[in-house]
Order: C-alpha cells, then sequence, then structure tokens
C-alpha cells in the first residue's frame, strides 16, 4: 500500500533521471497532474500525457544531463508543513522552485507569494 502517493512520483522521477529514461509512467491522481504541470510550466520537464490510470512524464535533459539535479518532499504525511504567505522559502537562494498546496490550488512558491497565500509546502525542486 502506497502511504505517500506524492513521494514515490518524486521518486519515480529521480529515479528516471539516474537510470537516463525518456519517459516515466505514475499513476493517476490530480494532485500529481498538477504537479505535473507545475513542472512543464517551469521547465523542468519537456511535457506529460495523461492515459487512463497513469500520467507519463517526458523527461528534459540538458547536454545529457537531468535538468532537475535535486526533489526534495518537505511535507510528509508523518509530520505536515504548513507555511504563511511571508514565510515561503526560496529554494538554492532562488534557483529551484517550491510548490504548495493552497486553497487557490497547487501552486508555485513565487506564485503562492504574489497572490499572498500561504499553504502546505509539498516539495523543493531544483
Amino acid at each position: 500500500m502506497l502511504t505517500d502517493p506524492i513521494a514515490d512520483m518524486l521518486t519515480r522521477i529521480r529515479n528516471a533521471h539516474l537510470a537516463l529514461h525518456k519517459e516515466v509512467s505514475v499513476p493517476r491522481s490530480k494532485m500529481k497532474e498538477a504537479l505535473a504541470a507545475i513542472l512543464k510550466e517551469e521547465g523542468y520537464i519537456t511535457d506529460f500525457k495523461m492515459e487512463e490510470s497513469s500520467i507519463v512524464i517526458e523527461l528534459k535533459y540538458f547536454k545529457g544531463k537531468p535538468v532537475i539535479s535535486g526533489l526534495k518532499r518537505i511535507s510528509k504525511s508523518g509530520r505536515r508543513v504548513y507555511v504563511g504567505s511571508t514565510d515561503i522559502p526560496r529554494v538554492q537562494n532562488g534557483l529551484g522552485i517550491c510548490i504548495l498546496s493552497t486553497s487557490s490550488g497547487v501552486l508555485e512558491g513565487t506564485n503562492a507569494r504574489s497572490k499572498n497565500v500561504g499553504g502546505e509546502l509539498l516539495c523543493e525542486i531544483w
């Protein structure tokens, strides 16, 4: 049984990058769709396709190296981490992104800061 589907998605992406795969498949959910959309919007993945029960994520490489150099799950099932709009962290001094689950939906950190909303800090990507 999967206890943390978001951590599973991040781990699958990390492992696929380490193995230099072109794409990775993760089970489908609305939260994962939103995460994949943010990753595509921010340029960390090439594209993603919705299939019946899964999401196929096309990974992005630059000169043979993965674009994503690190993924970290922040809020876990055993320890939830919530931040206000003024406490949203800057990842890798602005070179990475953090993703939050807010009342306005799943947002990237700078978007949440500009909308002045806080929420659950899901993960950091750099």
